[in-house]
């Protein structure tokens, strides 16, 4: 079986904060992280096969008190996971993010589920969803 690479640095804002990520690649753990504290390097291979496959990375562990809010209503400091140096098969695809991820999430519980754009960092917990079909080199012409 062939496979693609898919590479993807995780990192926080705030490393006292116990924020957590998971990594699925076609509905199968590959990362699961707790209590993210530093920048890690995540490598993981995709199916060349034929079909649509799909990345999913799921941010988990924000509570109300990550966010720091002054009395006007503004956020003035928040605890986030990012997404940065996205390649695919070798290809920086982190340019075109926004249009190729959607970004799943309820606003922590407070408003109705959305999918949203995602702009390289969590603030919400969600996952963000990437789907990709192969052949690869077809895929990455259609939406480069």
């Amino acid at each position: 079986m062939n496979t693609i690479p898919l590479e993807f640095d995780i990192g926080t804002t705030d490393v006292g904060a116990a924020l957590g990520i998971r990594v699925l690649v076609d509905n199968t753990v590959v990362y699961d992280n707790p209590h993210v504290t530093e920048t890690y390097h995540v490598n993981q291979e995709i199916s060349d096969e034929d079909g649509e496959h799909e990345l999913s990375i799921e941010f988990y562990g924000k509570l109300p008190e990550h966010t720091k809010i002054d009395s006007d209503g503004n956020i003035v400091q928040d605890a986030l996971i990012t997404i940065k140096n996205i390649q695919l098969d070798g290809i920086d695809i982190e340019q075109i993010s926004q249009d190729l991820f959607e970004y799943h999430h309820d606003f922590n519980g407070t408003q109705p589920p959305i999918a949203d754009k995602f702009y390289g960092a969590f603030g919400c917990n969600g996952q963000l969803k990437l789907k990709v079909t192969s052949p690869i080199y077809l895929w990455l012409l259609e939406n480069m």
